[in-house]
C-alpha cells in the first residue's frame, strides 16, 4: 500500500458542551461551524451541520469521533466521517495553553476516514479508504487526509 495525498481541511468548531464526568469518561460535543478542505481531486468548503462528539476516557488520549458535510466548489455535497485517538501530552498542552498551532508529529493524532457522495463526478471516494493526521490552531484543526492506495 500507499498513501497519496488527498486533502488539506481546516475546520471551524464552536466552543464546546461538555457531558460528564460520566463512568466512561468526558465527552465534548464541538459544533462545526465551517472550513474549507483542498487537494488535487477536489476543493470547496465544510458546511453546518457537523461535530465532533470527543471523549476523553482519562487516560491522556481523546477518543475522536467526527461528522462533516463538504460542498465541492462545483456543487457537489460529500459526506465524511473519521475516527481515530489524539493523544493530550505535555507538548500539545504547552503550545495550547500558550495560544499556539501545534505541528503535525506533535503527538498521536490519526484518524480513519470515509466519504459518501451521491454526484457521479465524486462517486469514487465511497470506495476510498482513507486516513488522516491532525493538529491543531488556536482558531481551527487541520487535516492532512491521505487515500490508501493499492501499491501494484
Amino acid at each position: 500500500m500507499k498513501l497519496v495525498h488527498l486533502f488539506q481541511m481546516k475546520a471551524t468548531v464552536a466552543a464546546p458542551t461538555i457531558i460528564g464526568p460520566t463512568p466512561v469518561g468526558t465527552r465534548q460535543i464541538f459544533a462545526v461551524t465551517g472550513g474549507t478542505f483542498e487537494g488535487e481531486r477536489l476543493k470547496g468548503e465544510i458546511l453546518p451541520p457537523g461535530g465532533e462528539w470527543l471523549l476523553d476516557a482519562g487516560d491522556g488520549f481523546g477518543q475522536v469521533d467526527v461528522r462533516l458535510m463538504m460542498r465541492t466548489d462545483d456543487g457537489a455535497s460529500i459526506y465524511m466521517r473519521y475516527s481515530g485517538l489524539m493523544d493530550f501530552n505535555e507538548v500539545v498542552q504547552g503550545k495550547l495553553a500558550a495560544g499556539r498551532a501545534t505541528e503535525f508529529g506533535d503527538n498521536q493524532f490519526q484518524t480513519h476516514v470515509r466519504f459518501e457522495c451521491a454526484d457521479e463526478r465524486y462517486a469514487w471516494l465511497t470506495r476510498v479508504i482513507a486516513v488522516g493526521e491532525g493538529r491543531m490552531h488556536p482558531d481551527c484543526v487541520e487535516y492532512a487526509v491521505y487515500e490508501l492506495e493499492h501499491d501494484a
